[in-house]
Parts: C-alpha cells; sequence; structure tokens
C-alpha cells in the first residue's frame, strides 16, 4: 500500500501536483478493534494526520481500504455507508457484500465468492465427482461461501455425504469431530471453504491420526497460502487463487531498508529482529547480539522478499490505485491535453464514492474496474500442490478460469495435475458407480439422487447412455440387442425354401405332384384295360390333374409373401379343391347311378352320362370361383408385417383381407367333402369286386379327419407355422385321395393283372 502511494506521489499523470495521505491500522483479526478504527476513521478526528497548510482537508478521510475479512468489512460497511465514505476491500470475497441496498459503498478488487463457488462447482462437475464432503469455516466468509456452493452443486449434479462447519475458536472436540467424519466418509473429495487459519487447525488435526487419502478441493483464502504447503498429506490439492502478477519495482522497494526505517516501524523491527535474531534500539544494550547494519535482507529467504507469488498484494495495488483514479477524476480536469489539478478544491467522500463507480483503468496489464455491483470482473488461476524434485510441496498453476467468456468455455486447464499421493489419475468420487448403457437408475430410498442402483432396461426397451434416468422403447420394427443398449431391426420370419420344414413340404409337395403324374401316365397307358374304364375315365384323369394343381399349389405358400402370392394361394388351393372333389363327387354319383342302372326297369344312367357328369363337375366348381373372384374384389388377401405374435421378430404372412371369404372358400370345400363321405358311405355296400364308393368313402374319412383337425390348429399355431399347417393340410388330404382312391387301382394294373380283366369284375364274389 505504501508503495502504491508512493508511486502515486511521484506521478506526473495521476494526481499531479496532490500528494496522497495514509494511515495504517491493524486490526488483529478482531472484530472490537475493526469497530473502534472504524468510527475512528468516520469522525475525522484523527490526530496523525498532517494539519500544515499545503494540506487541503485536514483529517478527512476520502476513502478506505480493507478489511481483508467478510466479517469485519461487513461491519466495517454498515458503519461507513451512511457517511458515504466508499471502502476498498483486497480480500473480502463474501457474495453477500454484493448487495448495494445493505452495502452502497463497498466495492473490492478481488472477485466475489459468487464467481469462485460458480468456478469450484464446475471444476467438480469437470472431472465427475458426484459424491462429496464438505467443510467450512463458521464465519460469513464459510457458511456465505458454502451456502452459494451447495447451490451451486445442486445444479450441477453433485451430492454432498456431510457438510460440516468449524472454527478455530471452538473446543478440540469440535475441531476432532470434524476431523472424525472426514475419515469414516466415503466421500473421496472434500471441499474446503475456510479461511487459513481454520484449516491449519483442522489439518493439524488430521495430521495426528492417518486417515484415508483424500482429494481437497480449496478456496483461494487457503489454497494459495504458502504457508499450509507444509501439510504434505494435502499433496495434490487443487482450487481457484487470484491470479499471479509482477509489480514493477516492489521487491527493490522491500529491499531498500535501513536501520533507521525499520526502527521507525514497529512491524519492521519485529520482522527484522525475528530474521536476523539480533535486537534493536534500547533492547540491544541488553541483549547480547545487537543489530549493527551489517544484516544483508537479500540473503534471506522469507514470504516478505518473495515477490514470485503477488496474489492478494496485487489486490491492494488496485485498490489504492482505484481511489486515486476516483479522486483524480474527482478533482482534475483535462485542458489540451494537459492535466490540471486544484489540490485545495474541496471534494467530499460522496464525490469519491460516484467516480469510484466508473473508474477504469489499466495498470502494468492489469485492468480494473468494477460493476453495478462493486465487484470486478472475476478471473482465476487454477492451482494444484504439487511435489518438487527436492521433495517439497509447490504451488503450480494449471489452468484459468474467466467468468467474462461465454458459457462453457470459461474453464481451461492447459498442464497436468497431481492428484492426491502423487497419483497421476483422477481419483474416483462416486456414491454409486455410472450405470453402462442398458441400464437405468434407480433411486435408493432415503438417500441423495447421486445413490442409486443399476436396474436391466425392461424388455423391449434401451438405454444408449450412460447413468441413464430412464429406458426408452424401440420403434416397432426394432428390438434391442442382448446388452439392450441399442435397437437392431427385427429379424423378418417367413417359410423360406432355404431352411428344413420349408424343403421337406416342397419336396412332399413336389414329390405328390409326382406320384400324381405318374399314376395318370399308368391311367393312360392303360387306360383301354377294364378297371381304368369300369371307373369313369374321364373323372379320373380330371381328378388327376386337380390333385397335381392341389400338391402344386402348396408351393405358393412357401416363400416370403408378396401381393400377388398372397392372392394366387389362397384361390388357387379353393378351386383346385373344390375342382378335386367336384370329381370325387362326380364319381361317386356315378357308382351310385351305375347300380341303380342295373335294376329292371331303370335307365337311369341316361341322366348323368358323361355330359351332365361334365357339368356337375363345372358347376361346383364356378361357384368356388365366384366366391374367389368376390373375395379378390372386395377385400383381397394381402402381405402383412405381423407384429404382436412375437415382440423381438416379424412375422411376414398373408392376411386374409376379409376373414368371411377365407371361410367361405373352406367352408364349401367342407360342404362338398361332406356329401362326397355321406354319397360314398350308402353306396359302400353296393355289389361289385370293385366297388370305388369303399375308397372314396375312406379317401373323404381322411379328408375329413385332416381338416377338422386344421381349424384349431390353424388358429392356435403361430406365425410361420400357421402356413405350415395349412400346407400339411393340403398335402395330407392330396395324399389321403391319391392313395386311397388310385393306389388300389395302380396296383392292380402293375401286379395283378389277372384281375384286371371284365371277367373278373363282374364276379360277385369278395375282392
Amino acid at each position: 500500500m505504501i508503495f502504491a502511494i508512493e508511486e502515486i506521489n511521484n506521478s506526473t499523470e495521476l494526481l499531479p501536483g496532490i500528494k496522497l495521505g495514509h494511515q495504517i491500522y491493524d486490526s488483529c483479526a478482531s472484530i472490537p478493534v475493526a469497530v473502534h478504527v472504524t468510527f475512528q476513521l468516520s469522525s475525522g478526528l484523527d490526530p496523525v494526520f498532517y494539519t500544515g497548510d499545503n494540506c487541503s482537508q485536514s483529517g478527512t478521510v476520502m476513502a478506505i481500504v480493507g478489511e481483508s475479512g467478510s466479517t469485519r468489512s461487513i461491519i466495517m460497511s454498515r458503519v461507513i455507508g451512511p457517511f458515504n465514505i466508499p471502502q476498498v476491500s483486497y480480500f473480502a470475497t463474501c457474495a453477500c457484500l454484493s448487495d448495494k441496498h445493505q452495502y452502497p459503498s463497498f466495492f473490492r478488487t478481488i472477485p466475489s465468492d459468487q464467481f469462485q463457488v460458480d468456478a469450484l462447482a464446475k471444476l467438480v462437475k469437470h472431472f465427475g465427482w458426484t459424491w462429496i464432503g464438505a467443510i467450512r469455516s463458521d464465519s460469513d466468509y464459510g457458511n456465505n461461501g458454502m451456502a452459494s456452493f451447495l447451490d451451486a452443486a445442486h445444479k450441477e449434479g453433485i451430492c454432498v455425504e456431510y457438510s460440516e462447519s468449524f472454527y478455530r475458536t471452538h473446543p478440540r472436540s469440535r475441531i476432532q469431530r470434524v476431523a472424525d467424519i472426514i475419515r469414516r466418509s466415503t466421500a473421496v473429495v472434500v471441499v474446503a471453504f475456510t479461511a487459513p487459519e481454520d484449516m491449519r487447525i483442522l489439518l493439524e488435526e488430521l495430521s495426528l491420526k492417518p486417515s484415508p487419502p483424500r482429494q481437497w478441493i480449496g478456496s483461494e483464502s487457503w489454497v494459495t497460502n504458502s504457508d499450509m504447503l507444509r501439510f504434505s498429506f494435502c499433496v495434490g490439492a487443487i482450487g481457484f487463487g487470484i491470479e499471479k502478477s509482477v509489480i514493477p519495482g516492489l521487491r527493490d522497494f522491500l529491499l531498500d531498508l535501513s536501520l533507521s526505517k525499520v526502527a521507525a516501524s514497529p512491524v519492521l523491527t519485529e520482522f527484522w529482529e525475528e530474521e536476523f535474531n539480533c535486537r534493536l534500539g534500547q533492547r540491544s544494550a541488553t541483549e547480547i547480539n545487537a543489530c549493527d547494519g551489517t544484516e544483508d535482507i537479500e540473503t534471506i529467504q522469507s514470504p516478505y522478499t518473495d515477490t514470485s507469488q503477488l496474489r492478494i498484494t496485487n489486490m491492494v495495488y488496485k485498490a489504492v490505485y482505484a481511489i486515486a483514479h476516483a479522486i483524480h477524476n474527482a478533482m482534475c480536469q483535462e485542458t489540451h491535453s494537459i492535466t490540471q489539478c486544484d489540490k485545495f478544491t474541496s471534494i467530499k467522500s460522496k464525490q469519491v464514492l460516484t467516480q469510484l463507480k466508473k473508474v477504469k483503468f489499466s495498470q502494468n496489464g492489469y485492468d480494473v474496474s468494477f460493476d453495478a455491483n462493486g465487484d470486478p470482473v472475476a478471473t482465476y488461476e487454477l492451482v494444484n500442490w504439487q511435489q518438487s524434485e527436492s521433495g517439497s510441496i509447490e504451488l503450480v498453476t494449471v489452468g484459468h478460469y474467466d467468468a467474462s467468456l461465454p458459457v462453457g468455455q470459461e474453464f481451461h486447464i492447459n498442464r497436468n495435475l497431481t492428484w492426491m499421493e502423487g497419483g497421476t489419475q483422477v481419483p474416483l468420487s462416486v456414491c454409486s458407480d455410472s450405470c453402462p448403457a442398458g441400464t437405468r437408475k434407480v433411486l435408493q430410498k432415503g438417500k441423495p439422487i447421486c445413490c442409486y442402483d443399476c436396474i436391466l432396461c425392461p424388455e423391449g426397451e434401451i438405454s444408449n447412455a450412460t447413468d441413464s434416468p430412464e429406458c426408452f422403447p424401440c420403434s416397432k420394427e426394432f428390438w434391442p440387442n442382448a446388452k439392450r443398449e441399442t435397437c437392431l431391426p427385427k429379424p423378418v420370419e417367413f417359410l423360406s425354401f432355404n431352411e428344413g420344414l420349408g424343403m421337406i413340404l416342397a419336396a412332399f409337395s413336389v414329390g405328390g405332384a409326382c406320384l400324381t403324374i405318374i399314376t395318370a401316365a399308368v391311367f393312360h397307358r392303360h387306360r383301354t384295360s377294364p378297371i381304368v374304364r369300369a371307373n369313369n375315365s374321364e373323372l379320373s384323369f380330371l381328378l388327376l390333374f386337380s390333385l397335381t394343381l392341389c400338391f402344386l399349389c402348396s408351393l405358393t405358400f412357401i416363400g416370403a409373401p408378396s401381393e400377388w402370392s398372397c392372392m394366387l394361394r389362397h384361390t388357387a388351393f379353393g378351386i383346385t379343391f373344390v375342382l378335386c372333389m367336384s370329381c370325387v363327387l362326380g364319381k361317386t354319383i356315378v357308382v351310385l347311378m351305375a347300380f341303380k342302372a342295373t335294376l329292371p326297369g331303370r335307365n337311369v344312367m341316361k341322366w348323368f352320362g358323361p355330359p351332365q357328369q361334365r357339368m356337375t363337375v363345372v358347376s361346383f366348381t364356378s361357384i368356388q370361383v365366384v366366391i374367389c373372384t368376390l373375395w379378390l374384389v372386395l377385400s383381397p388377401p394381402f402381405p402383412m408385417k405381423n407384429l404382436t405374435t412375437y415382440k423381438e421378430r416379424i412375422i411376414l404372412e398373408c392376411a386374409l383381407g376379409s376373414a368371411i371369404g377365407f371361410w367361405a372358400v373352406l367352408g364349401y370345400i367342407g360342404l362338398l367333402a361332406v356329401f362326397c363321405f355321406v354319397l360314398a358311405v350308402l353306396a359302400r355296400k353296393l355289389p361289385d369286386n370293385f366297388n370305388e364308393a369303399k375308397l372314396i368313402t375312406f379317401s373323404m374319412l381322411i379328408f375329413c379327419a385332416v381338416w377338422v383337425t386344421f381349424i384349431p390348429a390353424y388358429v392356435s399355431s403361430p406365425g410361420k407355422f400357421t402356413v405350415a399347417v395349412e400346407i400339411f393340410a393340403i398335402l395330407a388330404s392330396s395324399f389321403g385321395l391319391i392313395l386311397c382312391i388310385f393306389a388300389p387301382k395302380c396296383f392292380i394294373i402293375l401286379f395283378k393283372p389277372e384281375k384286371n380283366t371284365k371277367k373278373h369284375l363282374m364276379n360277385k364274389s369278395q375282392f
């Protein structure tokens, strides 16, 4: 402060021709002393002020630099505020002092704790620490600062395991209790918002009984204090401090000490005697070692001579210059680029207060200005306690924080950090480990939001980020992978020619068609034989043709459904089976009519000859064609993706379009089958060595049994097995017809030709 005042008094640009006076008081960190001095200064009755003619305003205080503590600054500001005496503090950081309604005359050159706590919260968040401990000085500085920090930490999603306060005057049991809480806690990171004196007492208590390693995060009041570096177990501590600065000429000023200067100052006298172990003045006559002036201050290493860590010193320097600029603006005028100041101009402290709000200047490269709350622009250095090669702990600047930069760009780290115990890996301090993708967080009952369990996402849902609070469902055509961290397209399933079931059904289908063609070839080869001619060869060939189509139509059910295959598979199946049933019905009627025609006086066959048989087949088939046509026109089958049968895959199938059309087709086939079965049963006991009605009865019995069991199997079968059931029913009924009706005839034709005679067929004996 003295150095700055002397610089100003010697300046030709700032307050030229005007000398600033000063008086320095030591409050000894005592509130009563600070209050006493404040009242003394505000009354203007200090006898130390000059009273000569060259002093314009004897004993009038224009401004006060101080106090260093927030609590004492609050009390001082409340006293001098009504007198409009500006107060510029260099170390009082309590955010409460930014309230201009309560402290209208308060300014400071050190940033408010509000900026520091925001920076600390961002620092903790930056390194992923969500579970921390908090300790504070039980003072305005500690309580207000920690309250602001906890609020900022809560906004950043940080949880606090404990928050304890203590003060240097508290009983030791209180300090021990706080130390034990730190030792027992699960939080690795401890944020300490304390004064240096309080922190020293706590660290001394912790050093008596080793505790688990802790990562200390410090407020600027103690983390940059060189006296605290002796606690080596705090290596790796980090925190924000006021930026280091360089004040040209200060070191030379500090070293320019003569015995007369030292003796004139009680503070310097105490410093000199302690450093050189000698005595000054009257006391030296009774002491063995007397200070003789040969002591060289440049040879000692002490905080007094160390100007490499000028942090708070620069805040004092700025405060003095800010007041000087305010007085300059109130007393001086610039005329034709020449500054003129009238030292006899009477100014009031209120004028200085008004001008102090407007000051904006740069000194030694450091900008100085105040916002509406009396606060400067907040800039900090991120400092780290690192162990040097010699083993001592030293402060290392590893980053910067500038609150004036855009959001997200304030924080910058430019060097590697040392962590607790000298480690190089960022320590982990969380209540619960991060939940991986595929899980969600579930809060533990009665604990903070940072304590949670990781629960696997429900079926059909995923989370693709760590610590996800919720899982979200995949879209309809997607399904989670095994880890439930991403949605994958559902596999599309249909009865394919490439799978085993499809191959087997296709083989039976083609085999059945080949068997039918071979049977037709045998019949055609022996078309003139009695057994072929006796059973209406025209209907037999038509039946074989329809059976071939029945076997082949089952192939349309295999493969990926398409618009044409969906329409073809059901209609082709319906029409070919009706054609088949019509032929069987015609053959049954022929058997009945043939035996009726053998009765005397009956000539029934002329009413049911070949033309009538063809007409019967065409008529019955035409009805099915009409039903299928209406079905296709009104509501045809169409391909669809079945997303409901299976959650994890898509069934590609043919929707019926109209269920009425589908069941009408099946119902008509069933009606013809029942009709055939009834007629065949009636004709089964008619005399003949080769009664075809018996064969038709067995075939219809198989046919009806297959399709009766088909209905419940079709309804209950899931996915592609629905199609497989339908194909099986088609093949089973088709094989039933060809084996029951044609196999016995082919056996006689090929292996029992002696029975393939008209005489044998007319024989009434049992076949």
